[in-house]
């Protein structure tokens, strides 16, 4: 015997409207993907320590040039709304207090992969090309590697470079900010 499942997909209107009425708190660490309520790994301290030092790098590096967006929002479409690590936004004259922060607003999007690395790449990445996120970084904890993916089209992205340890890494929307890879996982 067969039996067929049938997922109901949420809009972002409707989780957050979740999150209003208190059917989802600050206790549930969710994001909403492809309609999907997903539950968010914890945060360990090899984790933590590496958004720490990506804030801090970014918060010095770009200044007033970008507004850097730690673990927040991103309204990718209709039925995607993830929390990546990090985020570097555009500065706009409507802050993004009062409206969501939109895919056209990305200037670069890193999840730093500790346990999820298999999410950020399989269910995140298609997602963030779709959306076209023009630079997206999977910082992988376990291998001390940044991934770079860069120029977007359909549910991939064209390029992929890895660095290690010893090497740097620029975003392209700040070609002169150089990120050495061991500052962000620790000397």
């Amino acid at each position: 015997m067969t039996v067929d499942v049938v997922r109901r997909r949420f809009t972002v209107d409707e989780y957050l409207h979740m999150a209003q009425v208190g059917i989802l708190t600050t206790r549930d660490r969710v994001e909403l993907l492809d309609g999907e309520i997903v539950e968010m790994t914890p945060i360990g301290f090899p984790h933590a320590a590496c958004v720490s030092a990506l804030v801090r790098v970014l918060v010095i590096g770009v200044g007033p040039r970008a507004v850097v967006w730690p673990q927040g929002p991103i309204r990718l479409s209709e039925r995607s709304q993830p929390e990546p690590d990090v985020t570097l936004l555009r500065p706009r004259p409507v802050p993004y207090r009062d409206a969501a922060a939109e895919p056209r607003d990305v200037m670069l999007l890193i999840e730093v992969s500790d346990t999820s690395l298999s999410r950020d790449r399989e269910i995140k990445l298609p997602l963030y090309a779709g959306a076209g996120i023009p630079e997206y970084w999977i910082v992988d904890v376990q291998d001390d590697v940044i991934e770079v993916h860069r120029s977007p089209s359909g549910a991939r992205y064209g390029t992929v470079r890895r660095f290690g340890r010893g090497e740097s890494v620029s975003p392209l929307a700040f070609p002169d900010l150089r990120i050495a890879v061991d500052e962000v996982f620790g000397s």
